[in-house]
């Protein structure tokens, strides 16, 4: 009698083992469901196991739809793609791919934002891995456990600064979870290659702590020493069990961040979305409003709110572009003024942390941002503050007031964290505004012309470099990456879309525009001598026919 878990059989000319009967209906990454041929389903013992007929994946495609869109919140409709990924993942990344700008803002920001917040109380299933003060001394063992062994993309998480939500501990799985969603449907990584993991190193949030459902460990984070050494560990554990690997860092603290990154970015493959990731989306965004504006960069004067990883990361690519067009280091810097939650950073102050000191000008000290709004005259503010409604009509108008096209980022997320709406910019500005956010808003009409705002999401930046970066086996991640993937997004902008204030190219395009970034990162590491493989003859091309395309396989010819 044949093996009842696994069988034998000849798929597209390749001698496969596969399980066989419920055991490959409960594999996410082969089952088809309904999908499945009379004779597939015969030689794999699936006979009576399926419904009688048999339907092609855009039948499938048209269910999954009708039973996502008959839910009343996002939330549910999160709960309900995930269910989908759990059970089907080739007709998941179909959906998702096919319907992604009603389905991203689904399953990445702003919903995944309600969705960790609610995660120990909406959890049916364990994804990803976690790791934990547990597992050190036996690290390698742990990621072991993960079943599949050629993975190319990890994203992991603390889980200390979720969004704009602040330490949400092990419930952050959303975060890696959702980020290599997006690389699967943004940049064709096969997800069969991607981890999504959370180094559960404690919560201080009391509320999760007292939560008798919540899935973490229960106690407060770990000291320095141990959490270094348990990172350490697994950069070590990572390195041997998945040397082709590129790490992502996503949503830890502010102090966790910029140390690890300079630590560990000359060492292995890794970097850090929150810091280079929205530092490239931002300087395309940038980009894309000076032609609009019709002005250098390097005569630009921007103004941040919030003084973290985004808005550091933002500035050190601003300078650096800024450096491209002429400038000095010092003149640089001095474009880029910050203001955070003590008031403007300026040298006077002994407060301040260590990656916020290269801005910190020789001027007065201000209180409040609109002071610094109407005493500086800024060409453009930058939000990433996590506080809503920041850049109130006092503010706006300010910039309104200086500038002809004021260009106005609102990018914390999710929605909720927005400094602005996109009606309260092109409102108190009359129509004036060059504006993006981080998560999407609809189209606004004011003055009689409707405006379609521009989402500065990173999902246009991480995808494209960590494809590029597996492409060649990079060795490690420079900035120089994320610089070259910045205009790549800008040039890809259309005067169409600017003429409609869109400051990123469609979402629909995006797979063809990460391709392309890919491109010049791996560009980047063959010119740097940081690839590993041999460079292809066409690079574009061999990076294309890497991408994942949700097809189903045929398991018997």
């Amino acid at each position: 009698m044949p093996d009842r878990k696994k069988h034998h059989v000849i798929a597209h000319g390749h001698s496969d083992t596969f399980p066989r009967g419920v055991d490959l209906l409960n594999d996410p990454y082969l089952n088809k469901g309904t999908a499945f041929t009379d004779d597939e389903r015969d030689v794999l013992g699936l006979r009576g196991l399926l419904p009688p007929n048999v339907n092609t994946e855009e039948e499938q495609v048209v269910r999954a739809l009708e039973n996502i869109r008959q839910y009343k919140t996002d939330l549910e409709k999160y709960i309900s793609l995930i269910a989908l990924q759990d059970m089907n993942r080739t007709l998941f990344y179909r959906v998702l791919i096919d319907n992604l700008e009603e389905m991203m803002p689904i399953i990445y920001t702003p919903t995944v934002g309600k969705a960790c917040q609610e995660y120990a109380h909406i959890f049916s299933r364990p994804r990803g891995l976690f790791i934990t003060v547990d597992d050190k001394g036996r690290m390698a063992d742990t990621l072991r456990n993960w079943p599949y062994d050629d993975i190319r993309i990890i994203v992991i998480t603390d889980g200390e600064r979720i969004l704009g939500l602040g330490d949400l501990g092990a419930d952050g799985m959303g975060i890696p979870v959702g980020k290599l969603s997006l690389y699967t449907a943004c940049a064709g990584i096969d997800p069969s290659m991607s981890l999504p993991m959370t180094m559960d190193v404690g919560t201080n949030n009391e509320t999760l702590l007292k939560d008798p459902l919540y899935i973490g460990k229960r106690h407060h984070r770990l000291s320095r020493p141990e959490y270094d050494e348990l990172f350490d560990e697994f950069i070590t554990a990572a390195k041997e069990v998945f040397p082709n690997a590129v790490t992502q860092l996503e949503d830890f603290g502010n102090t966790n961040a910029f140390r690890l990154l300079k630590k560990y970015r000359n060492r292995v493959c890794l970097f850090d979305d929150d810091i280079q990731g929205t530092g490239a989306v931002a300087l395309a965004g940038i980009y894309s409003a000076l032609r609009i504006t019709d002005r250098p960069l390097k005569d630009q004067k921007i103004l941040f709110l919030g003084a973290g990883e985004a808005g550091i990361g933002i500035a050190d690519l601003i300078v650096s572009a800024m450096q491209d067009e002429g400038l000095s280091e010092n003149d640089a810097c001095s474009k880029c003024w910050f203001v955070d939650s003590h008031g403007l950073v300026v040298s006077c102050r002994s407060d301040l942390a260590e990656h916020k000191v290269p801005y910190a000008h020789d001027y007065e000290h201000l209180s409040d941002f609109l002071s610094a709004v109407t005493d500086l005259k800024p060409t453009a503010i930058i939000g990433v503050s996590g506080q809503p409604g920041k850049f109130d009509s006092d503010v706006l108008q300010a910039m309104a007031a200086c500038n002809e096209r004021p260009i106005i980022f609102a990018l914390s997320n999710p929605t909720s964290k927005a400094e602005c709406t996109a009606e309260a910019a092109y409102m108190h500005t009359e129509g004036r505004a060059i504006f993006a956010s981080g998560s999407p808003f609809a189209p606004v009409t004011c003055h009689g012309k409707t405006f379609v705002p521009g989402q500065g999401n990173n999902a246009y930046i991480f995808p494209g470099v960590g494809l590029g970066a597996i492409a060649c086996n990079a060795a490690v991640v420079p900035d120089e990456m994320f610089f070259v993937a910045a205009k790549v997004l800008a040039h890809e902008v259309s005067r169409e879309d600017l003429d409609k204030g869109l400051i990123f190219p469609p979402l629909s395009r995006i797979r063809d525009v990460s391709a392309k970034i890919a491109a010049s990162v791996a560009g980047v590491a063959y010119k740097r001598g940081l690839a590993r493989v041999p460079e292809p003859e066409n690079l574009t091309e061999s990076i294309k026919k890497l991408m994942y395309d949700p097809l189903y396989r045929r398991y018997i010819d």
